[in-house]
């Protein structure tokens, strides 16, 4: 199989994090999500369990109560940052959509909770010997496949941002939903159409200069 890199190149280097740009009065098919939730779940998981999961949440008074936990995690501190970011730099734009989602998060068609089985806060840790070794194998589980569900929705002219602000408010999150105890939130995704699909790459640094060669700030150069 060859690829056209020309366009799986512009898919991995133009899916952004879209906030101002969902379309919040246009529909979200089912049909549609569970495409990209298909193709999410051909990820790689650790032995793999496939213990990812996900919760779809459209009813508009379990959004208006999530979105009451994303703004008590952060809603205050985002609209006074936004307020106080000097206007017209990158650091306001970012602080501004940020804010603009938090305000408008039960507006948006389709919420998404990625959820993989087990727990962080478990006492055993899984058998691991530090938290560092648990969380990586953990997240490791479900965060390529919540990247892989983003690809798949831009693939098809939807936007997404990986978000995680209600997660401080978990249990109340939980027991909104009826996610289990052994269950482990890892953010939370706001779906919906983009206005206009015209994004781009955008600039970093090159990474020649944060790749190291064997040791930790030892250049890497290339052939």
């Amino acid at each position: 199989m060859e690829f056209d890199l020309s366009q799986t190149d512009a898919l991995l280097s133009t899916t952004r994090s879209v906030r101002k740009r969902l379309d919040l009065d246009r529909d979200v098919p089912t049909d549609v999500l569970l495409d990209c939730l298909q193709l999410a779940v051909q990820a790689p998981s650790g032995n793999n369990r496939q213990g990812w999961r996900w919760m779809v949440v459209r009813n508009q008074e379990r959004k208006d109560a999530l979105a009451d936990l994303y703004r008590r995690g952060g809603g205050d501190y985002l609209a006074v940052a936004a307020d106080e970011a000097e206007k017209g730099t990158a650091a306001h734009r970012a602080i501004d959509s940020a804010n603009y989602l938090a305000q408008n998060l039960e507006r948006v068609p389709v919420l998404v909770i990625p959820l993989i089985i087990g727990r962080l806060d478990s006492p055993r840790l899984g058998g691991a010997n530090n938290i560092t070794t648990f969380a990586a194998g953990l997240l490791g589980s479900i965060l390529p496949a919540v990247w892989s569900f983003q690809l798949a929705l831009r693939s098809r002219g939807l936007g997404s941002c990986y978000t995680t602000l209600h997660l401080q408010f978990e249990e109340e999150a939980a027991d909104l939903l009826g996610i289990p105890d052994h269950i482990n939130q890892a953010g939370l995704l706001p779906v919906a159409y983009t206005l206009g699909t015209d994004f781009t790459a955008v600039e970093r640094r090159p990474v020649s200069e944060i790749t190291y060669l064997d040791h930790y700030k030892n250049p890497i150069d290339g052939d």
